[in-house]
């Protein structure tokens, strides 16, 4: 909060107005609102192309505790006060498996976890922090379900479990993993589980409860139920009853071995119809960033999904970073759960909770090494296993009554021991640690740049609100789409939902294009203004009275290189060897060098402080303020120009420039 209260990132300020719809229009009107501000001229489906529970979710419970409250700042605190609620859902299932102990310390670690912080502060209104909650609320009544010993009790369990799920899948489409450990678990059932009778109906009752709630969402839907995800749990639940048939038809000794014959065979026809899928379409498969973390070898071909910096691979110093001491807690976890130590303690997981705490950590770990983005399922992962070890740890060193001062300083020492494994990434380094990595300025106040807070954004969205006409069409890169559509209430061709990648790559075109071809795109798109966003960092000297700037940061100017390989262009005509230099023909001859109000004036090196007129590797662009269009002469016209642009002082530059198409303006096209 010491950056002001606002909404973060880019999703929550559509996530917000579509709460908004139902609020003021109900939920009949929002399941048949096409949003005609959003991706012009086609528009949106909004209820077929979104979170829907996590719109309904928030809007119930606005309308029950909201009081007075703005829905707005309601929006802020929702994802905190799901995340407050989740530490209660993951001790209960953590407590499912390993008792109370192991439940309290899985609560502490995800207090604390930085992934699930990471997407989890105020303002983060998205898709995570809810799914989280109803997966792990759908898990741990799946599970429970399962291991009660009234059957009544368990059927309301497994139903609810369910319909939860299903919840959870509607809130946030990552929830999809989940799935995975599911379906693997039950594949497991019929070879650590005694309790046939029981699965035989249990599983099918939860699989088709879960399938069928989820079919009555638009998203994920019937594509969905009759596509690889719905398959991933109806093969296992098929595999389950037909095993158990088996194995009660075949002698004792050869049970495992038939079972695990019709495993085999299972996964071959599962292979066969997964490969067959990607040829023909036999069953409907995810979209490509599903795709990806499930195969993390397709992360290269689609610059789309790659240019999402939170769809980047994750590496061993952002895992070691990012999950510190859970690593090496997590592997003792996994040692006792194979070990049979642990029967000699209080801590006794059973056979089939065995089975699901390992798939779980297994699968967990492997999706988010995809894209980091996914690293809160390997918290969870890690959290889930690191609490099991940390409980048995625990209860062996303080169950000692002895009243030796030796038993008093080991106990003393193993509390300072752990405090300080999981202290020291929350305090160090100074300016590298987790409590640092979650201190940042909301992106609307940046831009999502690495300079400080800002009000360019709030002023130049407040100012388009107020000074274009309602039904103006504007054109900007996607990712300033949703801030424009809610914020200035204004038409928009393409923003955060990315539904339409021809769209984005013809916007990609636009920038790249000569200002000639460029103004004759934008007049058959009937667009009036477009808005670009540029960062740079004011190096306080002048030049005959003009300061020098680098420019860099995280604006289109840090970007243009994914516009590029969008719009499938080659990146050397337009950028030198150092990926981000832009060419004579970048800055001459493109509509996005054009409209970037900087000119390169020489080149510096500033390890060596060596000076360059052309361009020479490891020497950085030294720009200088020029506004190329501002006359009625020129295919577009700079109407605004955002403060820290404008202002005369040291301060960086996250400056958002807004230019109007000039209708009269005559193109030269040969």
């Amino acid at each position: 909060m010491d950056y002001g209260f606002e909404l973060n990132e880019f999703d929550p300020f559509f996530n917000f107005r579509a709460t908004e719809y139902i609020v003021e229009n109900g939920f009949s009107e929002y399941f048949n609102w096409h949003d005609a501000k959003s991706w012009y001229p086609n528009g949106r489906d909004v209820s077929a192309t979104s979170q829907v529970m996590l719109h309904a979710t928030a809007a119930v419970t606005y309308q029950i505790f909201g009081g007075n409250s703005s829905l707005y700042d309601f929006t802020i605190l929702f994802p905190v006060i799901i995340g407050s609620l989740t530490v209660i859902m993951i001790f209960a299932l953590v407590r499912l498996f390993a008792g109370t102990t192991a439940g309290l310390f899985a609560s502490m670690l995800f207090a604390v976890s930085l992934p699930i912080a990471l997407r989890g502060t105020a303002g983060w209104f998205k898709s995570e922090p809810l799914g989280i909650f109803y997966g792990l609320l759908g898990l741990y009544l799946f599970l429970s379900g399962i291991k009660s010993e009234n059957k009544k009790i368990a059927v309301l369990k497994i139903i609810f479990g369910g319909i939860v799920m299903s919840f959870g899948l509607a809130s946030w489409g990552g929830n999809q993993f989940l799935i995975i450990p599911i379906g693997l678990f039950i594949l497991s059932l019929p070879f650590v589980s005694k309790d046939h009778k029981f699965l035989f109906w249990s599983i099918p009752l939860f699989t088709v409860t879960f399938l069928l709630v989820t079919s009555l969402f638009e998203r994920p839907g019937p594509n969905f139920v009759f596509g690889l995800g719905g398959f991933s749990l109806i093969i296992p639940t098929a595999f389950l009853m037909i095993c158990i048939f088996i194995q009660k038809i075949s002698k004792e000794e050869n049970k495992i071995r038939n079972g695990l014959v019709l495993l085999v065979s299972i996964v071959i026809i599962g292979s066969f119809l997964v490969a067959t899928s990607v040829e023909s379409d036999f069953l409907p498969l995810p979209s490509f960033r599903y795709l990806n973390a499930i195969n993390p070898f397709l992360t290269t071909t689609n610059p789309l999904v790659d240019s999402v910096s939170e769809h980047a691979t994750t590496t061993i110093s952002q895992s070691f970073f990012l999950h510190s001491a859970l690593l090496i807690f997590s592997g003792l976890g996994v040692w006792l759960i194979l070990s049979k130590k642990i029967h000699q303690t209080k801590i006794f997981v059973k056979n089939d909770m065995k089975a699901f705490v390992l798939i779980m950590g297994m699968a967990g770990v492997y999706v988010s090494s995809a894209f980091i983005r996914l690293e809160v399922f390997a918290s969870i992962s890690l959290i889930i296993l690191s609490s099991i070890g940390l409980s048995y740890l625990t209860t062996e060193i303080f169950k000692t009554k002895s009243v030796q001062n030796r038993h008093h300083l080991f106990k003393i020492s193993y509390v300072v021991i752990i405090m300080a494994l999981f202290m020291i990434p929350i305090t160090f380094p100074p300016n590298g640690n987790w409590i640092s990595a979650v201190d940042i300025p909301p992106t609307i106040l940046n831009g999502g740049t690495v300079y400080p807070a800002s009000d360019d954004w709030l002023e130049t969205l407040d100012w388009i609100k107020m000074n274009t006409p309602q039904d103006a069409v504007i054109v900007s890169w996607w990712d300033y789409g949703y801030w424009i559509t809610t914020m200035s209430e204004r038409i928009t061709v393409a923003d955060n939902a990315t539904i339409d990648s021809k769209q984005i790559k013809n916007i990609a075109k636009i920038f790249l294009n000569s200002p000639d071809e460029s103004w004759s795109m934008l007049r058959e798109m009937n667009v009036d203004y477009v808005v670009v966003f540029v960062a740079a960092q004011n190096l306080g000297v002048d030049l005959e009275g003009k300061s020098l700037y680098v420019l860099g940061g995280g604006g289109d100017e840090s970007k243009k290189q994914w516009f590029m390989r969008i719009a499938d262009v080659p990146l050397s005509e337009y950028l030198h060897s150092d990926g981000m230099s832009g060419t004579d023909y970048f800055w001459n001859e493109t509509l996005l060098g054009k409209m970037i109000p900087f000119t390169p004036l020489a080149y510096h090196n500033f390890q060596n402080q060596q000076q360059s007129e052309i361009f020479r590797s490891g020497f950085s662009e030294i720009s200088i303020k020029e506004i190329k269009y501002y006359s009625d002469n020129d295919p577009l016209k700079l109407i605004y120009a955002s403060p820290s642009f404008t202002n005369e002082n040291n301060v960086p530059v996250t400056g958002i420039f807004i230019y109007e198409i000039n209708e009269n303006y005559v193109p030269i096209i040969p």
